[in-house]
């Protein structure tokens, strides 16, 4: 045996070693059952039409609001035509101002196991919602064709993992960041094998998303626990807090979001680096080690100015009302800096990038690495 094949580790070896301990680290995750909760009846409704603008309160009808005619139109009591008093609070975020022949979502009262009364609770948006993801789908279908069809699997995965495994795993108590950790190699790895196939630079891609995610989500521990991120800066998150029925771990939460953020360029990040010395090995198959991991270093320096504004961007997109209301006031910047809200949005951007970039040089490493000991065990066994 030669000094090469004895200290050669071949990845062949690695992969099953990976999948096992992916499996054995999800055991007991994907049959983790949530807590039962009484919940209300929601049903659908139409409004038939408006019976009575309240405009002034009144002895009867406290509050400004409607009279509003409405038929059940979904459940066991499908058909009823009840009147329904729907309440003005002059917050916009809470109103619900209906018109004849709208459709509407409708939470229902039962007393003694009878109708009792109807509370209008929002508009029915589900329809146009659909369409849209049936649009979604078909443009995707027939522009991506096969790979598509793949994407669309990956896709239906990573959000069923999300709503069965990840979400009631964390109401029932346990640690966000490592349920999400788990998770994130396990959807980066079953995405990536889907979208591209069980190849080489698949799981060179692999292994450098898992480390930057990881080493991301890591930051984002440590620098938020460092700021003293309570994890209740948004409205959401203090909505989620009067929630009595679980024990919730609001840091851990606000780091595992940060985490997911940006595990989705990170992928595209990997993906790119190890396709790109894929591509330059298959064109130069003597290679050095030297020059695959500087061919993915460059692509992966050309990726990051742009990746990087890209999450960037989607932050402040999705911040971007705070982000007016503090231009429009224009508060001291000391306290603006010091909320923690604005303080988990810039640890949430600059550990998402941070994760970028180090998945970056990962990439190109693990990449270059898997080919090397191909190589060597091509011309050395």
């Amino acid at each position: 045996m030669t000094r090469v094949e004895k200290y050669m580790i071949s990845y062949n070896y690695f992969i099953p070693l990976f999948i096992v301990f992916l499996l054995l680290s999800s055991t007991g995750i994907i049959f983790a059952e949530g807590e039962e909760i009484d919940t209300d009846i929601i049903e659908r409704g139409r409004v038939i039409s408006i019976e009575r603008n309240i405009l002034e309160p009144t002895e009867e009808y406290p509050f400004p609001g409607q009279i509003v005619k409405i038929e059940v139109t979904s459940g066991k009591y499908s058909g009823k035509v009840t009147e329904v008093y729907n309440i003005f609070s002059n917050n916009p975020t809470y109103d619900v101002k209906v018109k004849a022949g709208q459709k509407v979502i409708l939470t229902i009262d039962e007393k003694d196991g009878q109708f009792d009364a109807a509370h209008l609770s929002d508009i029915a948006r589900d329809f146009p919602l659909l369409g849209l993801s049936i649009l979604f789908v078909i443009v995707l279908l027939i522009l991506g064709g096969l790979k598509g069809l793949k994407s669309l699997i990956s896709l239906a995965f990573t959000i069923a993992v999300i709503f069965i495994v990840l979400l009631p795993l964390i109401l029932n108590g346990y640690n966000p960041m490592i349920i999400t950790i788990i998770l994130s190699a396990i959807i980066t790895t079953v995405t990536l094998i889907l979208v591209s196939g069980w190849q080489r630079k698949t799981w060179g891609a692999i292994l450098g998303i898992v480390g930057g995610a990881t080493f991301a989500g890591l930051l984002a521990f440590f620098f938020g626990k460092a700021a003293s991120l309570t994890g209740l800066g948004s409205q959401e998150a203090q909505m989620l807090g009067y929630i009595r029925d679980y024990k919730l771990n609001f840091q851990g939460i606000l780091f595992s979001s940060m985490l997911f953020g940006a595990l989705g360029a990170v992928m595209d990040v990997g993906m790119s680096i190890a396709s790109a010395i894929e591509e330059v090995h298959n064109a130069n198959p003597i290679a050095t080690p030297k020059e695959l991991f500087s061919a993915g270093m460059n692509v992966g320096r050309d990726i990051m100015g742009t990746m990087s504004n890209t999450l960037i961007l989607a932050y402040t997109g999705g911040s971007l009302p705070l982000l007016l209301i503090l231009v429009g006031y224009q508060p001291s910047f000391l306290k603006v800096i010091n909320l923690d809200l604005i303080s988990s949005e810039i640890v949430r951007a600059l550990t998402g990038s941070l994760g970028l970039f180090i998945a970056i040089p990962l990439t190109a490493a693990f990449s270059t690495w898997l080919i090397y000991q191909e190589t060597m065990r091509k011309y050395y066994n």
